[in-house]
C-alpha cells in the first residue's frame, strides 16, 4: 500500500524531471570542458537523445537506473506496491529504449548509454574517461 494519498503521490511524481537532470548535467559539463560541442534533445532523432554530437555522429542517453530498470544495479529497486503495474512499465521502457537504439543505429548513429549509477562519486572518473574513449572509437 502506498504511504501517500493519490493527490500527494501525483504531485511527487510530477516533480520528477525528464530533462536537465543532475546526471545529465554532469555529463554535459564534462563534455563541454573537454572541448565537445553538442545539441540537446534533438526531437528529429528517434528517442530525442539527451546529447547529440553531430561531428562524431554520436548520441548519448543519460539513463536513470530506476526509470530505465538498470539490470543488476544496486540502485534499482522496483517498488513493492503494484508490482505488476511497475513490471509492465519497466518492460515497456526497456522495449522503447531498445527500439530507439536500433533506429538510431540504422540511421548510422553511434549510441552510447551512460547510467546514473556510473556517475556516483566513487566511479565517475572511470565512467567519464570511458565515455571519451567511446566517442572517439569507430
Amino acid at each position: 500500500m502506498d504511504i501517500f494519498e493519490p493527490k500527494v503521490r501525483s504531485y511527487i511524481m510530477s516533480r520528477i524531471k525528464g530533462k536537465d537532470t543532475k546526471p545529465e548535467m554532469l555529463v554535459r559539463k564534462y563534455l563541454y570542458a573537454n572541448g565537445f560541442r553538442y545539441r540537446l534533445h534533438v526531437n528529429t532523432l528517434p528517442g530525442k537523445p539527451d546529447i547529440v554530437l553531430r561531428k562524431y555522429k554520436t548520441v548519448i542517453f543519460v539513463h536513470g537506473c530506476f526509470w530505465h530498470a538498470h539490470e543488476n544495479c544496486p540502485d534499482f529497486k522496483p517498488p513493492t506496491t503494484r508490482p505488476e503495474w511497475w513490471a509492465e512499465k519497466f518492460r515497456k521502457n526497456r522495449e522503447r529504449d531498445q527500439k530507439h537504439r536500433e533506429q538510431l543505429q540504422a540511421l548510422g548513429w553511434k549510441v552510447i548509454v551512460v547510467w546514473q549509477c556510473g556517475l556516483q562519486p566513487e566511479v565517475i572518473d572511470g565512467t567519464l574517461s570511458e565515455l571519451l574513449l567511446d566517442i572517439y572509437r569507430k
